[in-house]
């Protein structure tokens, strides 16, 4: 029975142990390089880290890191990746809801990493993996741990101004990744380009999907988003298959005519999720790839990377849209509409809902936040089950397909990430020269907008918002009004405020 990622690990080394498991520009290690390293950071973390106590991996996603990832659940531990590009206040209040109180950091940002996080243990993952592997306290702490224990915790938006984080234990990873490998063929022979950050789900497909079949994981380094003939070089050149990408990243290539410049031709399957895919960027890789496999992925953080999935037909029109799809299996996904489960009625909108293994363990230290969106299945009165409710709107369509058409609230997804407009508006209205503010989100443009009323210059207020909030949360147009639009309860009406000022006008 295998209740821990290790498991995969060790299974995956003692069947391929010189292969490639992971490439990282001109660095390599093989699985028996990448467990034996692994082993060493873990064995060395065995003095400060205790079973279910968190770490905080601070540096540039990559092979350090990676290691530092399975080093601490060897420890006993789970981990969270302090994605270096976040703002220092933004990793504050991570760590401020985490309190790990040990950091693994690289070398360079070691000075960088005691002013942020003041109190914790700073470690650097050259001197851990210099430690020798004690093999016996290795397996003392992995006879204690199960299935149930935390793997990490990823941190999203928070409408309350605070990032909240996802705790995701062993097995729900395990479950997921096994059906994500068999439904989709991946296999030792694939080489799947990493393009995720290290602290963002998709990523968690790109790793336990590699080390469960023994494939090679070549991590796609970050600058190369930006250079786009490069990045398609490095794909070509480390003769990739699969590319589990985000929409927002497949679409940069497509965007600047990469794929007129070099098809990477070792490319079989692409499979994309986070925002809905432009039909003309899908024709553009189908024109260039036209026997890949593409596949719309669809899911949550808090249900483990994806509940439900399409395999695109070559033949069929999708200009009106790609289905979300059919559940992973061992995952219910369901419409509920007054507590009730929509099954026949067609075109119908209801609430997301999912059950199953695959579930999160819920949110980190939110009791209220669990209580409101982990919820027992009000469809089984019977006994103790939890749904997730996602709060994600969908309808099925005349093939029975779940379709997604938006949001219940006022969360949003915008180059992947699911985001509380909340959260940006608390951040927005906190800068001083901002009286009153709102943030709307323009679906079809894929275009996030802030609204404020106030004496900042707009440049001003967009280049304090950047100190704050992670890129992705800053809105690319923001513009001063002169008055607001309230609702009979006192509140902003964001649609009529916009329909008066004509929703047009300068950005930042």
């Amino acid at each position: 029975m295998t209740t821990n990622v290790l498991r995969l690990l060790e299974r995956s080394t003692a069947k391929f142990p010189d292969k490639t498991a992971v490439t990282e520009n001109d660095r390599h290690l093989t699985y028996k390089e990448l467990t034996e390293t692994s082993r060493r950071i873990g064995s060395a973390l065995t003095k400060y880290v205790t079973v279910g106590s968190p770490v905080g991996i601070y540096m540039e996603k990559g092979i350090d890191a990676l290691c530092s990832f399975f080093g601490t659940v060897y420890a006993g531990g789970f981990y969270t990746m302090l994605n270096t590009e976040l703002p220092d206040s933004r990793l504050s209040q991570i760590c401020e809801v985490l309190k790990a109180e040990t950091v693994i950091t690289s070398d360079d940002l070691c000075s960088k990493a005691a002013e942020l996080f003041p109190g914790a243990r700073i470690l650097t993952v050259s001197s851990l993996s210099a430690h020798e592997a004690n093999e016996a306290a290795l397996e003392k702490i992995q006879s204690r741990m199960i299935d149930t224990d935390p793997l990490y915790v990823n941190f999203t938006s928070g409408s309350t101004g605070v990032p909240k984080g996802i705790a995701v234990c062993h097995r729900s990873v395990i479950d997921f990744i096994s059906c994500f490998t068999e439904l989709f063929g991946i296999s030792e022979k694939d080489v799947i380009a990493n393009q995720a950050p290290f602290d963002f789900d998709v990523s968690v497909k790109d790793i336990y999907s590699a080390i469960a079949v023994g494939a090679e994981l070549v991590i796609v380094p970050r600058q190369l988003f930006s250079m786009p003939a490069k990045l398609i070089d490095y794909i070509c050149e480390n003769k990739v298959t699969t590319m589990i990408w985000a929409v927002s990243a497949l679409c940069l290539i497509s965007t600047f005519h990469g794929l007129d410049y070099k098809t990477p031709e070792t490319v079989n399957k692409i499979l994309f999720s986070g925002e809905v895919m432009p039909h003309k960027h899908l024709l553009q890789w189908q024109k260039h790839l036209p026997d890949a496999m593409y596949v719309n992925l669809y899911g949550p953080t808090e249900i483990t990377c994806n509940c439900t999935y399409h395999i695109l037909e070559k033949d069929r029109d999708y200009s009106q849209g790609i289905p979300i799809g059919i559940p992973f299996p061992n995952e219910d996904v369901f419409l509920l509409a007054d507590g009730k489960e929509l099954v026949t009625e067609q075109g119908k909108i209801g609430i997301i809902t999912v059950r199953g293994t695959a579930l999160a363990l819920g949110y980190y230290r939110l009791p209220e936040k669990n209580s409101e969106c982990f919820i027992q299945n009000p469809l089984n009165k019977n006994y103790p089950e939890t749904v997730y409710l996602t709060g994600d709107l969908g309808y099925y369509n005349e093939n029975c397909e779940m379709i997604f058409c938006g949001r219940a609230d006022y969360q949003i997804k915008y180059m992947g990430h699911r985001i509380e407009l909340e959260e940006i508006e608390r951040a927005m209205a906190a800068i001083e020269g901002v009286e009153r503010c709102f943030c709307d989100f323009d679906e079809k443009k894929q275009r996030l907008k802030g609204y404020y009323i106030g004496t900042i210059d707009k440049n001003e207020l967009h280049a304090a918002m950047k100190s704050s909030l992670p890129v992705f949360m800053v809105p690319g147009y923001i513009r001063k009004i002169d008055r607001l639009v309230l609702n009979k309860n006192g509140k902003i009406d964001r649609k009529k405020t916009i329909e008066q000022i004509g929703g047009a006008g300068g950005g930042s």
